[in-house]
């Protein structure tokens, strides 16, 4: 049985990876953001842009803070205080009207949850081998996936009647998981891993962040194609259901809250295949077939718009992609840096992808105001095999620089 890959890591990992399910079964509003902006306050899709670019450029320090707090203090309870602050923010917004201080408070808890980051990802590869780490990475996205099947569709019906409701489960189900982790993570002493493949991964301490990235030059390459995919996949939170609502009205929310259950669907059924038929596959390769299938997936949404079959089609292509990508992100990272630095790296990385992704966000709103959804997804596509070209000339480079992990 695939699932039987699984076995074998420690039992912190299962809980981590069974509180990230929890959270996600409540996430029900973020993903909505922009129909809540668009259909509930009658924002543009300028606007909308704008709005989400502000949100992510207000939210890169936070990224580093979140990372040195990864680094500097409990992990555990890092993710313990950061989920109750969400929790509070999406009750809150369960009990007051729709409003600007409602986004605000979204924006708060989603950025919380972005701060905590970091540290379920140090403390994921502290209590996991090297060896062990794509198995370990590969669960957790499963889990959080898993939680998200039906988290989507329940949002869309919820959006034009319910919205106080889908917020109320949201801080609800963050709430479960905060529990969760705090009575059953117990040992979070990191391992001993004394394989050729760690030798990356000694610990530095007292050494500055900005001199380690010195001396890994390859790490912000690769956290600049990642944050390239990144930028290009946030199309299907933006680009998208902007146009479900142009071409589908008010359905258009219950059509793109479906489509979204079929990627968590997807996820569920390929990441445990994919884990398994390409365990041997680098992390560099992984990265570039998933910024490939990405463009893939968004030809084919673009050529058949309109046509709610192919919606899904582009769909699966898009999770295949995203799941290649996803798989290797993580596993990439910790092999190649200290173990004293992981969260303030995976903090760099936050502001990096952020801030990436909110001027490219801006700039296809732009071109989506004063063009049309044809010249947007056209720079969408553009921009995309730029930065598959960007991951062949990382596949290459990586391999001189990290020779002992292709061994």
């Amino acid at each position: 049985m695939i699932i039987s890959m699984y076995k074998g890591l420690r039992k912190e990992n299962y809980i981590l990876c069974f509180g990230r399910l929890v959270t996600a079964m409540g996430a029900m509003v973020w993903p909505m953001l922009t129909m809540i902006l668009s259909q509930k306050m009658g924002m543009s899709a300028e606007h909308i842009a704008w709005v989400v670019a502000a949100f992510g450029i207000l939210s890169l320090p936070t990224n580093l803070v979140g990372g040195k707090m990864a680094d500097r203090f409990n992990k555990k309870m890092n993710i313990i205080s950061l989920d109750l602050v969400s929790v509070v923010c999406y009750v809150v917004c369960a009990v007051i009207p729709l409003s600007a201080v409602s986004i605000i408070l979204m924006f708060a808890a989603a950025t919380c949850q972005n701060m905590e980051h970091p540290s379920y990802n140090a403390l994921t590869a502290d209590i996991t081998v090297t060896d062990d780490r794509e198995r370990a990475y590969s669960l957790q996205y499963l889990c959080t996936n898993l939680g998200f099947v039906m988290a989507p569709t329940i949002g869309g019906f919820l959006l034009q009647n319910y919205l106080w409701l889908a917020f109320l489960i949201s801080g609800i189900a963050i709430g479960c998981s905060s529990v969760l982790i705090f009575f059953l993570v117990k040992d979070i002493t990191p391992v001993k891993d004394t394989s050729q493949k760690a030798m990356y991964q000694t610990n530095r301490e007292g050494e500055g962040l900005w001199t380690v990235l010195k001396e890994n030059k390859m790490i912000i390459f690769y956290i600049l194609a990642v944050s390239g995919f990144y930028a290009a996949y946030q199309m299907y939170t933006y680009l998208i259901p902007l146009d479900m609502e142009r071409l589908h009205g008010a359905d258009g929310a219950v059509i793109y809250g479906s489509v979204t259950s079929v990627n968590c669907i997807a996820v569920v059924i390929f990441t445990p295949l994919i884990t398994r038929i390409f365990p041997m596959v680098s992390e560099t390769v992984k990265t570039m077939l998933g910024q490939f299938l990405l463009v893939v997936g968004f030809v084919i949404f673009w050529r058949f718009a309109g046509r709610i079959p192919f919606y899904y089609i582009a769909m699966i292509i898009l999770t295949w992609g995203e799941v290649f990508s996803m798989l290797a992100e993580s596993p990439y990272l910790t092999k190649r840096i200290p173990a004293s630095h992981r969260g303030r790296i995976n903090g760099v990385q936050g502001v990096l992808r952020t801030g990436i992704t909110s001027v490219y966000q801006l700039l296809i709103g732009f071109i989506y105001g004063i063009g049309s959804a044809d010249a947007a997804w056209a720079a969408v596509l553009i921009t995309g095999c730029l930065f598959v070209l960007l991951c062949a000339v990382l596949i290459v480079k990586d391999k001189k620089v990290y020779k002992n992990l292709y061994l």
